[in-house]
């Protein structure tokens, strides 16, 4: 038990109990393991992995791990660590997510020991009354305590009703699946006890709450977030995931070590530096892709930062027009998905055609082959193909 403790200990913020914990893993029991994720976006990311590398460590040991698609509480999305309300999300969205996040959760889990539950299933069938039953037990002080409520409510920024109700649902959802532990984001704490309460005030134990530490981006400040622009996907390809690790700074690496893999730190730390953070995006490249898309990554790396060459397999793109302004060359080949990121892009000096850098959004001609480059590891073959 001592050894199996010691690997769910790792990395984690926070046990609550741990000598709780302690009996049931001394029980012998088949503990179930909540994690509940809800599809607000179409990619997973290395910060969602910190989490789900937990879950697989408790899979590892035999228990029996839930993943939990939020596909009714998507429709609110969590106010966790929000300082505004999120937009509602439309049910194609959702379900446009769902797919993805199926297909990548399984980069990391064993698909053959996981149950994969939707929320939808039971919350839909709550109806008025269930959602009045809910609400009349917890009372709007409570909701307060909240430190991101209180915020916005001390500074008057709206807080919605139904952002009270996501609380509510998510600890519905343990008494639901009869969770044992539940796992979550150090900002997911008061959620995850109110689970605690709502199955204990059901006649359940109450499940272990543990929290994990927020994965900070690549600029090393924010969360890691799509909405920061500063995530690594588990979707992202080989060379594009491998340049991101390597972008990080030796600090930040050093956490990304801590949060995502098994290596010893102190062997780490003993290591060269370059040679640790080509060793850390290796071995991340090699789990979402393989041994040989790795090797191939860190050669390409080498290739164009080290030796300053082109890429050998850069992506052609047939430009319907042959006079066409910059940003929206960026956005018709796919480098930028918007023409706000490609203005920003070009005033920050990120885009270059021909090895030259580009200072305006100018209109260009297309009579040969260019060699478009957007940031550091996207590059294009621009060709008139009208």
């Amino acid at each position: 038990m001592l050894e199996a403790l010691s690997k769910i200990r790792r990395g984690t913020n926070e046990i609550i109990s741990e000598e709780e914990l302690k009996k049931k893993l001394s029980s012998g029991k088949k503990l179930r393991i909540k994690l509940g994720v809800d599809p607000t976006a179409p990619d997973l990311h290395l910060g969602h992995s910190v989490i789900i590398n937990k879950l697989k460590t408790f899979q590892d040991l035999g228990h029996q791990v839930v993943f939990l698609i939020g596909d009714f509480t998507a429709r609110i999305g969590d106010p966790s660590g929000r300082s505004a309300t999120r937009p509602m999300m439309t049910e194609e969205q959702i379900m446009k997510n769902v797919k993805t996040y199926q297909d990548q959760v399984f980069k990391i889990l064993d698909k053959s020991k996981t149950e994969v539950v939707f929320n939808g299933k039971w919350l839909s069938a709550l109806g008025i009354e269930g959602l009045l039953k809910l609400a009349s037990k917890h009372t709007v002080a409570q909701m307060l305590v909240r430190d991101d409520f209180e915020k916005r409510y001390k500074n008057d920024v709206p807080i919605s009703i139904v952002e009270f109700m996501y609380p509510l649902l998510q600890a519905y959802d343990s008494v639901v699946l009869k969770a044992d532990v539940e796992l979550g984001g150090n900002d997911q704490k008061f959620n995850l006890l109110l689970g605690r309460d709502m199955q204990r005030d059901d006649g359940q134990e109450p499940q272990i709450v543990i929290t994990m530490p927020l994965l900070e981006g690549t600029d090393g400040v924010r969360k890691m977030s799509k909405s920061y622009n500063n995530y690594i996907s588990l979707n992202d390809a080989p060379n594009e995931m491998f340049g991101k690790i390597m972008s990080i700074s030796d600090e930040l690496m050093y956490r990304y070590y801590e949060l995502l893999t098994q290596d010893d730190l102190e062997t780490v730390k003993k290591m060269h530096p370059k040679e640790a953070k080509v060793s850390l995006a290796k071995q991340i490249v090699e789990r979402y892709w393989t041994a040989q898309d790795a090797q191939k990554a860190e050669e390409e790396f080498n290739k164009i930062f080290a030796k300053k060459d082109l890429p050998t397999d850069i992506e052609k793109y047939a430009c319907k027009t042959n006079k066409i302004k910059i940003s929206q060359l960026l956005i018709d080949s796919s480098m930028v998905s918007s023409k706000n990121e490609a203005r920003r892009l070009i005033e920050q000096g990120g885009v270059k055609i021909n090895s030259e850098k580009i200072n305006s959004d100018e209109e260009i001609e297309i009579k040969n082959e260019i060699i478009m480059q957007a940031g550091k590891r996207k590059f294009r073959k621009i060709v008139y193909g009208g």
